[in-house]
């Protein structure tokens, strides 16, 4: 395998999570940049100066710059999220006709459509079973003439498998919605998103923004089709004007706003969007890939099972180990003995996730620990 480019050195120094830190697919440790943007705008807001609210709110402006540099999508098509299940809510309940949605998704691409469906909005239609990834061939067993969308995710958070973004989109074709949740993948795969209609993700996981604050982008089609079900008032024409009368829609993304949000949420969003700008996704992806690589090699080399894909380009930051005896509980805790931060699944499987600032040695040491368990 060809080794990455060299990742700058002002991105490296810019984070200072611990050595054995394995779980940026539970959320990625904010840089000092984001520390310190969050900082000087509650500065700002403490100070209650003049012009200081303006201030404050055009940080919505700059993370939705840099969200649409970096995803691909017009600025207009783009619009802030508080988190990426409320994003995914606005797409369930925007979104009209038969859906289908894998059965193996992360709940929080699951109940926005159940929701919906109680609702009287939509017809869910779940494929597969638990552990049965979103695939083009899963997808074409389940299509019919009525489905208008699918629901998948960039990145199973169980295995870390890639969906074929491309692949889905030729079997659906151009007249259904194809809706990703990206939360696993932005920030950690280099992709074509605007393959997709809609991408939502959050700031806290591969972005290393720290919670509060995410993004969707649309495409023109999703924007015609995808009904601002629940904008409030910041998503209207003139709203500012109170005159008690309804105003119409926004005709670009931000139709699909409810209420102001949190300018420190989303000016720390902004500072991790700029810092994953200036070290280029390309080498962040890559040197994620190289990680991921590498443990699968040590877990290989140490008896242990892995249950995520081994080619390139089919595996995101997650790597899964599996532990067919049950086990997992007692292996997880010998990994918080030995300073490793993980996340446990069940009794039978641990998800390790690196980031391009994690060192060899902590995955080698990952990989050690667990072979006493394998």
């Amino acid at each position: 395998m060809q080794a990455p480019s060299v990742l700058p050195a002002s991105y490296v120094a810019a984070f200072s999570e611990e050595e054995g830190y394995l779980n940026f697919a539970s959320y990625g440790p904010p840089s000092n940049h984001v520390l310190e943007t969050a900082a000087a705008l509650m500065a700002d807001a403490a100070q209650g100066a003049v012009g200081a609210s303006g201030r404050l709110h055009s940080e919505d402006v700059r993370a939705r710059v840099a969200f649409s540099r970096l995803s691909g999508f017009p600025l207009d098509n783009v619009a802030l999220v508080p988190a990426a299940s409320y994003g995914l809510f606005q797409l369930a309940f925007g979104t009209q006709g038969a859906v289908l949605v894998g059965a193996a998704e992360f709940p929080a691409n699951v109940y926005p459509w159940l929701r919906a469906q109680q609702a009287g909005q939509l017809d869910v239609r779940l494929m597969g079973a638990a552990d049965v990834p979103v695939t083009p061939e899963l997808v074409a067993e389940h299509l019919a003439p009525d489905v208008t969308a699918v629901a998948v995710s960039a990145v199973d958070f169980r295995t870390g498998r890639r969906a074929d973004l491309p692949a889905l989109r030729e079997v659906i074709g151009e007249g259904r919605l194809l809706l990703v949740d990206a939360i696993q993948g932005f920030g950690a795969v280099e992709a074509d998103w605007t393959v997709a209609d809609a991408i939502v993700t959050g700031s806290q996981k591969w972005v290393r923004g720290g919670w509060g604050a995410g993004a969707m982008a649309l495409s023109a089609r999703a924007l015609e089709r995808i009904r601002p079900a629940l904008g409030g008032w910041t998503g209207v024409e003139d709203p500012t004007t109170y005159d008690a009368v309804e105003h119409s829609p926004r005709t670009d993304a931000l139709k699909y706003g409810v209420t102001n949000l949190s300018p420190f949420a989303t000016g720390a969003f902004a500072a991790a969007l700029e810092l994953v700008e200036e070290a280029g996704i390309g080498r962040i992806a890559a040197h994620i890939e190289a990680s991921a690589g590498f443990l699968i090699q040590c877990l290989d080399d140490a008896g242990v099972e892995v249950f995520s894909p081994r080619h390139v380009g089919q595996r995101a930051g997650i790597v899964v180990a599996g532990f067919p005896d049950g086990n997992a509980a007692e292996a997880h805790a010998a990994l918080a003995l030995a300073g490793i931060t993980a996340t446990l699944h069940g009794r039978h499987r641990i998800r390790l996730s690196p980031h391009a600032t994690t060192g060899r040695e902590t995955l080698t040491h990952a990989a050690l620990v667990l072979a006493g368990f394998a």
